[in-house]
């Protein structure tokens, strides 16, 4: 028995908007300019699922101040007694991690800034330490002096104790990013510090990375599926940004130019950081995606913010979000935050409560036809 006409236009339909779903289509952002502390100029550093985000300031006095942007307000977290604060690192429950001077800025400490209160997390024995990133549990991770303070290691803060990570055979290590299950990724010297590799933390070991064909690589960002990404020096000495997944580092190219450096990376392996363009003639701010490649954030902007300018891209959530720092309309240095829109529709990659309202109307349409096609 045939199929009738129009189970035959429904499933036609069906299949196309499936085929388009399929295709997808780059994401397009608009864009909202956090301002200033007071000051001149911010920076971008972290968000998290909310969109909450984190950097720092310049107030209008003397030094920089830490930031926690939230309710489309700019708040200062203020400083451990020194003249400048800044902010790295941001967890789903709007706790902040990041560094402060001390009285007289004597020293640095890592901080933990939560419910209105700034607490310094101390250091591994040595002069002054440094908060990078921190997780859903309210673990940090950075690096601080050593005891006599020769060198600098990574440490993992949580449950109020600070722990030295160790290195790969040498004496300096860094951690820069941490995740929900307290994997941290960061840098550190091989054995007689001549090399510096990338390294990721997890189970009590830490791992080399390796580099992608150099003798240096940085591990800047972590997902939650232990992916890592940063940048490292290229057999041509330049630095390209890189994401490493299942044992493998995989370069990530650049924009055009010499270099290219990545930040953080998302659940979806989606990395962002920024890149030199072609002949070098700019620094813009990156998305890379496995489906479209490495992307000029600005060439995603929609057309009504095509007067701001990324160069820079510190921070992205799950759902694509970035924070960063770029040039607004009035080309005045700000933290700048992009968030994603519907893309156009001629393009765009149907969510599945619409896909379902364009079935129900091919299938509306074609049960009207039949019942035109039988009253003739």
């Amino acid at each position: 028995m045939r199929t009738p006409i129009f189970i035959r236009s429904f499933l036609f339909v069906l299949a196309m908007a499936l085929t388009s779903a399929a295709h997808g289509a780059p994401p397009v952002y608009k864009v909202l300019d956090l301002g200033t502390l007071g000051g001149a100029t911010s920076n971008g550093a972290g968000i998290n699922g909310s969109g909450q985000a984190t950097g720092y300031s310049s107030t209008g006095g003397v030094g920089s101040q830490g930031f926690l942007y939230s309710g489309g307000v700019m708040t200062g977290l203020g400083t451990l007694s020194g003249t400048s604060s800044w902010g790295s690192g941001i967890n789903a429950s709007g706790q902040v991690t990041g560094t402060s001077s001390t009285a007289g800025d004597a020293a640095y400490r890592a901080f933990l800034y939560s419910g209105g209160v700034m607490a310094s997390l101390g250091t591994l024995g040595g002069l002054s330490s440094f908060g990078n990133a921190i997780n859903a549990s309210g673990e940090v991770t950075g690096y601080s002096h050593v005891t006599g303070n020769a060198f600098l290691r990574a440490f993992l803060y949580s449950g109020g104790v600070m722990t030295d990570l160790g290195a790969l055979g040498g004496d300096y290590s860094m951690g820069m990013a941490i995740n929900d299950s307290g994997a941290v990724a960061g840098y550190a010297s091989l054995a007689g510090n001549t090399e510096i590799h990338a390294f990721l933390y997890a189970g009590g070991a830490m791992s080399d990375l390796g580099t992608l064909g150099g003798s240096l690589s940085y591990g800047t960002g972590i997902n939650a599926a232990g992916e890592v990404t940063g940048y490292s020096g290229t057999s041509g000495f330049n630095t390209h940004a890189f994401l490493y997944s299942g044992g493998v580092m995989n370069d990530l190219g650049t924009l055009g130019g010499s270099a290219s450096l990545g930040y953080a990376v998302n659940a979806s392996g989606q990395v962002t950081g920024y890149s030199k363009t072609a002949q070098d003639a700019a620094q813009h701010a990156f998305l890379y995606d496995d489906q479209f490649g490495m992307l000029d954030l600005n060439s995603l902007l929609e057309a009504s913010y095509s007067q701001y300018v990324f160069t820079d891209a510190r921070g992205i959530n799950d759902d694509g979000w970035i924070v960063g720092t770029g040039f607004n309309p009035a080309g005045q240095l700000h933290a700048l935050l992009a968030y994603t829109v519907e893309p156009d529709p001629a393009v765009a990659t149907p969510e599945p409560a619409t896909l379902a309202l364009m079935a129900s109307g091919a299938l509306g349409a074609a049960m009207w036809r039949r019942r035109g096609l039988r009253r003739s």
